[in-house]
């Protein structure tokens, strides 16, 4: 592994050791050390009922300490969890607005391009809900949140994101903002994305009149984009943190729930790679080994590099080797890297249930459906963004007042996770073109 070119994963990791090591430590001293009473006063007690619920006093009393005790360590340790998350708060707004913009600019140039445009936006769609759809089911499941149980940590980062109450009077209301400063303001997501959706589409209509704006928010996301690896810099200080606190709370014991999550995360990939996209393939009499032996090289180099972008030179080489005519994959291929990002959407309904459950949160069917309709929205333009599931997901653990610090336990893993997304990924797009070359009456191996 390339030491610069792959610093901030190398730091992440050791950030992660670090965080276990040091919080282990801090809890075997804090156990060591626990805070005992006098218990002989107790034997001057007659009664055994009486001397028994007495004991079961003390020992209940001395847990509370010994629980307030690592609170306390831990407490220092979350003031750098606090921090990172608070500088992943402060870049949401300005971000969702600039990608949903372009976004929306892009759709509106592709319906001037007739059925292809038409086909490849349905496809893209019933491609995202599938894959958010098996996120839920996997985590609903297989639960790997509640291997990980942390509901009785103090929730002491403040994210600075406003929490709603998800009821229907209150989610219809706030669909439509009154005000969108207001809305950016309060972090609030889903006006930002309704008030944007409906700029963006104003912006692409008036065409060259709009270019200016398009083009402005085009800026503003490269320069969004920027500062998002400029706070991904202190990631490594965010997990540390993070890591500490929890395992000073919870053990070493805790670790068994990673191993666990990414059995469960990679489980569905391949699943989805393997049936869902296996029997996509079948369904329009597409060769599928055939087309994945073509692009095995973008997949490894997306697996590797843990980057889908990396791999698209490769895979329009691949894809236009297969047989499939560059008029398909030049215009396929680049907006699936915006819109069609399979593994990284799987992730954002995985991951939010996730935290969900390590917290001891029980969302309803029809909570779940809502933040898969969510997502399918805020994930447009935003999977392919590095790190940018991070955002949305935080995003959407506001609307549902699910702690976002739980995002913190995933970021120490979330380069292994992102491995996997991003193969997936190079896969569902080969699919994809594959799919509208199809449609299109093309004919390849």
């Amino acid at each position: 592994m390339n030491f610069k070119k792959n610093k901030l994963i190398i730091l992440i990791i050791v950030a992660m050791v670090l965080g276990i090591l040091i919080g282990s430590i801090a809890n075997s001293s804090i156990t060591g050390n626990k805070f005992t009473l006098d218990r002989s006063h107790l034997n001057k007690i007659e009664d055994p009922k009486v001397r028994a619920e007495a004991e079961k006093a003390v020992v209940k009393y001395e847990e509370a300490q010994l629980i307030q005790a690592k609170k306390d360590i831990a407490g220092n340790y979350s003031i750098l969890s606090d921090i990172f998350l608070r500088m992943i708060k402060m870049i949401i707004a300005p971000l969702v607005f600039a990608v949903l913009v372009i976004g929306v600019a892009k759709l509106g140039d592709f319906k001037s391009v007739g059925r292809i445009g038409v086909k490849t936006l349905v496809y893209f769609t019933s491609a995202t809900l599938i894959a958010l759809a098996l996120g839920l089911v996997i985590v609903n499941i297989f639960e790997p949140g509640k291997k990980m149980d942390i509901s009785s940590i103090d929730q002491t980062a403040s994210t600075g994101v406003k929490p709603n109450q998800q009821t229907a009077r209150n989610f219809i209301s706030h669909v439509i903002p009154d005000s969108v400063v207001g809305a950016m303001a309060n972090n609030e997501i889903l006006p930002i994305v309704v008030f944007a959706l409906f700029f963006g589409v104003a912006a692409a209509s008036i065409k060259q009149h709009g270019k200016a704006i398009v083009d402005a928010c085009e800026s503003l996301g490269h320069v969004m984009f920027k500062v998002t690896n400029y706070v991904m810099s202190f990631a490594p200080i965010g997990v540390f943190g993070a890591i500490s606190a929890v395992v000073i709370q919870q053990g070493v014991g805790l670790l068994g729930g990673y191993i666990y999550l990414i059995a469960c995360f990679f489980g569905g990939l391949l699943f989805f790679v393997f049936v869902v996209l296996f029997l996509i393939c079948k369904l329009f009499k597409i060769r599928f080994f055939a087309l994945m032996k073509d692009v095995k090289e973008p997949i490894l180099l997306a697996f590797s590099t843990a980057s889908s972008e990396s791999a698209m030179p490769k895979t329009i080489e691949a894809l236009e080797k297969h047989g499939i005519s560059n008029r398909i994959v030049s215009f396929v291929l680049p907006l699936g890297y915006s819109f069609n990002l399979d593994g990284s959407i799987m992730y954002m309904t995985f991951a939010t249930m996730f935290i969900a459950q390590s917290y001891g949160m029980d969302l309803t069917v029809g909570d779940q459906i809502k933040m898969m309709l969510i997502l399918l929205v805020t994930s447009k333009g935003m999977a392919g963004i590095p790190r940018a599931s991070l955002v949305v997901i935080a995003g959407t653990l506001s609307m549902f007042n699910i702690p976002q610090e739980g995002l913190l336990l995933l970021l120490g893993i979330d380069q292994l996770l992102d491995m996997g997304r991003s193969a997936t990924n190079v896969v569902g797009n080969a699919v994809a073109s594959a799919v509208v070359a199809r449609l299109e009456g093309e004919k390849f191996l």
